[in-house]
């Protein structure tokens, strides 16, 4: 048996890890990372390693996959066969080459030709044990009958090395020579001869580690004798030999990618002015937004960009009440009310993903904690029993945890953000007018999410909602289930008129009765008012900050005096709304005196360090008040993400910079421009970044991109949609043949008529932008180019 890890990675590097799974040949993670990917790649890999506590870790094997297959496997839950993990295989980067030919006169008279090999620069080499790598390359010319090779000087601790360095090679012999009008390579000599370069980790006192080769056949020389462009680097040659990969196992994964090409917020403005219209279009069907809903193949690819759109505008209330409003119309049962999986429910689903993460924090992160770190078991199922457990014990620690949870979440209405409490106040008022005779479908209206599609979820899945960092243990996950049964079924019984539990199981009816007490009900109620009221909370969006982020990266050291050590220290950073803080770990952040504080409000600028300032990758500089804060991420993504939302953060700042230096001020100079004085004006502009009033995280002209992208896939559904409303415009009604159109919603036919056209106006006029994009992207990446770089191994 092993103890199984998964690491998910970028070429080499490693930016998410899962939790280790104990004592398993079949181990299931479960466990979800988005992420975008802040660089270019070549393969998206997924390892997997045998937990080992006294060595290094074991690699057991790996799936690797090409960025261009990606999209193959996107959407798709598919098994992929490990393969073994070779170190002559583990290669990333590429290389800057120049070849010449040349035409040498000897001393004696005789003319030879000379291959000139100029090998410029490297970028993108792995780390080695977490560090840059110290690089070297040796260059060889190879034939049937010679081996000639040379070597580089060795880089020290970069991963982006600048070699420039020139190798001198004859390529025929001057004896073979014969004269001729137009000075030309012999045809034999160059079929059989390449140039090859191998990229080497100096390790000093150990072994070198192989980085990655290239070969390049001289012929491409034959039509110029001039030749240069970047190569990826290869796995090495390792000839026919046949690796045994039916003993690795396999690997299940679901990957989404997708790649969205964004424009100047410029193009945006009509898609965007038709969609913000959406919750004021009568009926609602005949909205842009519910027509995209309506046209996608899947509901939930449309549902995330339109909130996030709709929300940060503020026109997320008035659109998901009109959405539910045309559920109600379809609900003839007031004990159903919203439990299906509509555009509706999806939206606020999303929304209270989006809006309620602090609110969750605040609420149940601190009894999660306790729930899965201690080892108490709450198992009450007779069959499901281990030996020497006792019923009545587990009962009574999951009666506690209910409890516990349950009192929380009633006395929590004032953290509630007000986008849900204006949302649950509309679903109030429209169920208590669908239903008139009923009183309790006001409180169900509400209950249905706030309990059943907030904290139920939430509970029993703490990891995606960042609540732990990792998928509880199969004890813990059984525990999770169990509470959050309970909690649903007590938010829906407090508020329903039936007092008759749904239960299946006879034990966890038996265990119900202990809460079916009047206190539960009115407690229910009382949170359901308070949380669906119009009275403003003044809690709500001001006087808490917004927790944003947080984890452990390095800081350098700022030296209290001129003979200060400055290293790299690790620190536990955690930013919010209010404050960028870090401190040793995250244990003592009661002890004031070891948290150092940034406010949000002093910060003037966030952006990217140059590696050459201390040979370290990831790297970037919080630009504020006093000295500048150099932090180093664990990886590409992580040091992304901060730069990200810092940015966001501390966008609306008076007296952000306009320049900055893009590398440190070390010994007496800035290394970027040499000046001398610490306070000179920085020698670059400023990242330009999206306009004040975005809200911390949303794009929206990502989120625009991505829903035009909808709509140019969906855009043969749209025709049929077309094609409906003209069909029920002329026969005043659905025809009772089934047909194309009777799977659509379409309740005023020419308004919707209209709102299609407008639609496919706009789609055709920003056709054009992405074509062009599309061509000027295709043209200006030359195949040799540094964006676009030749595969460097002959066949």
């Amino acid at each position: 048996m092993r103890d199984c890890f998964c690491t998910i990675n970028l070429d080499q590097e490693e930016v998410y890890r899962t939790q280790v799974v104990e004592k398993s040949l079949s181990p299931f993670f479960s466990e979800e990372f988005y992420f975008e990917i802040p660089r270019t790649f070549q393969y998206l890999s997924f390892y997997v390693y045998d937990k080992n506590v006294l060595q290094r870790d074991l690699r057991i094997g790996k799936v690797a996959i090409k960025k261009e297959d990606l999209c193959n496997h996107s959407g798709k839950e598919t098994w992929f066969s490990l393969q073994p993990v070779d170190s002559n295989s583990e290669v990333q980067g590429k290389v800057h080459l120049e070849l010449k030919l040349n035409e040498l006169i000897t001393e004696n008279g005789t003319v030879c030709q000379q291959l000139v090999v100029h090998i410029m620069a490297c970028h993108g080499l792995p780390l080695i044990n977490g560090q840059s790598c110290d690089p070297y390359a040796t260059v060889s010319l190879v034939g049937p009958s010679r081996n000639d090779q040379k070597k580089t000087k060795v880089k020290k601790k970069t991963s982006n090395p600048q070699f420039n360095e020139i190798f001198y090679f004859e390529v025929t012999r001057s004896s073979s020579y014969t004269r001729k009008s137009q000075f030309q390579v012999e045809e034999e000599d160059i079929e059989k001869l390449e140039i090859r370069i191998d990229l080497w980790n100096n390790g000093n006192l150990v072994q070198d580690i192989f980085l990655g080769e290239i070969k390049v056949p001289v012929n491409v020389l034959r039509n110029d004798s001039f030749h240069q462009a970047w190569y990826l680097l290869q796995p090495r040659d390792n000839g026919n030999k046949s690796s045994k990969t039916d003993d690795l196992g396999s690997l299940r994964l679901n990957i989404c990618y997708t790649e969205d090409y964004v424009l100047p917020s410029e193009y945006y403005g009509p898609l965007k002015t038709l969609l913000l219209k959406s919750p004021d279009v009568q009926p609602i069907s005949a909205s842009a937004a519910y027509i995209l809903g309506e046209i996608c193949r899947d509901k939930n690819d449309a549902v995330l960009p339109l909130v996030r759109l709709l929300l940060h505008r503020d026109k997320l209330v008035p659109f998901a009440t009109a959405v539910a409003e045309l559920d109600l119309k379809d609900t003839q049962d007031a004990n159903t009310i919203f439990r299906g999986n509509s555009l509706a429910t999806r939206c606020l689903d999303e929304m209270m993903k989006i809006v309620g993460g602090h609110y969750l924090k605040v609420t149940l992160k601190p009894i999660l904690d306790e729930i899965c770190e201690s080892s108490k078991s709450c198992e009450i199922d007779p069959i499901k029993l281990k030996e020497g457990d006792n019923v009545e014990n587990n009962k009574e620690n999951l009666r506690y945890y209910v409890d516990k949870l349950f009192s929380t979440i009633v006395k929590s209405s004032m953290s509630c953000p007000t986008v849900m409490c204006d949302t649950f106040y509309s679903l109030r008022q429209m169920a208590t007018q669908r239903f008139p005779n009923d009183p309790h479908v006001q409180y169900s209206a509400v209950s249905s999410f706030v309990f059943l599609r907030f904290f139920a979820v939430a509970v029993v899945s703490p990891h995606t909602f960042h609540l732990r960092p990792h998928h509880p243990d199969p004890q813990t996950i059984r525990t999770l289930t169990l509470i959050s049964k309970t909690i649903q079924t007590l938010g829906s019984w407090g508020s329903l008129s039936k007092s008759k539990s749904s239960f299946k199981e006879t034990f966890m009816c038996e265990f119900f009765k202990m809460f079916q007490e009047e206190g539960y009900i009115i407690a229910v109620k009382k949170f359901l008012d308070e949380i669906s009221s119009t009275e403003t909370k003044e809690s709500s969006g001001t006087s808490e900050p917004v927790h944003l982020k947080e984890g452990e990266m390095y800081k350098r050291a700022q030296g209290r005096t001129r003979i200060g050590k400055k290293n790299f220290k690790k620190r536990w950073f955690c930013l919010t709304s209010r404050e960028l803080t870090y401190h040793k770990q995250p244990e003592f952040i009661e002890r004031k005196d070891a948290i150092y504080t940034i406010p949000v409000k002093n910060i003037l600028a966030v952006e990217k360090l140059e590696e050459s300032s201390f040979n370290k990758k990831n790297m970037f500089q919080v630009i504020h008040m006093e000295k500048p804060l150099y932090v180093q991420a664990n990886n590409c993504v992580e040091a992304n993400e901060w730069i990200d939302v810092l940015c966001r953060v501390s966008r609306c700042n008076q007296n952000r910079l306009s320049f900055y230096h893009p590398s440190a001020y070390l010994n007496g100079n800035w290394l970027c421009c040499l000046e001398t004085s610490e306070n000179a004006l920085g020698c670059k502009p400023c990242t330009a970044g999206v306009p004040a009033d975005i809200q911390i995280d949303i794009d929206e002209d990502r989120e625009t991109e991505r829903i035009y992208s909808l709509f140019t896939l969906s855009l043969l559904k749209l025709q049929k949609m077309e094609e409906a409303c003209g069909t029920i415009a002329v026969y005043q009604g659905p025809q009772k043949e089934p047909d194309d159109y009777s799977n659509f919603v379409i309740e005023d036919s020419v308004t919707t008529f209209k709102t299609i056209q407008q639609i496919k106006s706009i789609i055709e006029k920003l056709d054009e932008p992405h074509e062009k994009y599309r061509k000027k992207r295709s043209s200006s990446a030359k195949y040799g180019s540094k964006e676009n770089p030749i595969v460097g191994k002959t066949s």
